[in-house]
């Protein structure tokens, strides 16, 4: 089962969900910044060496999406900026892009 939902594209596939992310490295923070083309953009403070990116980017993933980093594997990309991960149970990801939405908003109104 494949589903594009807010440009979001990730797939379930034997009760794992498999999903694109596009990491930029050496940035001030660490954060989900948006969704583009099918891919989660992320950025991380670290450097890409030694799987410190890699290291980085699972932690920020497993506190964003509310799950274990045991559950999230790399699966394609370690060494580039185009990656696939899987999350090793069904993930709603429609919750996760209805709350990154909410905290936009909420920024946005902020002064």
């Amino acid at each position: 089962m494949s589903i594009h939902m807010n440009n979001v594209f990730f797939e379930i596939k034997d009760g794992c969900t498999y999903f694109k992310v596009k990491v930029s490295t050496k940035a001030s923070k660490n954060a989900v910044t948006g969704i583009k083309n099918g891919e989660l953009l992320v950025s991380v403070t670290a450097v890409p060496e030694n799987g410190k990116a890699n290291e980085a980017i699972v932690k920020l993933l497993s506190k964003a999406f509310k799950c274990a980093k045991t559950k999230l594997d790399l699966i394609f990309g370690e060494k580039g900026r185009n990656k696939l991960f899987r999350i090793n149970e069904v993930f709603d990801f429609s919750k996760f892009v209805q709350d990154m939405s909410s905290k936009k908003i909420k920024k946005k109104t902020r002064k």
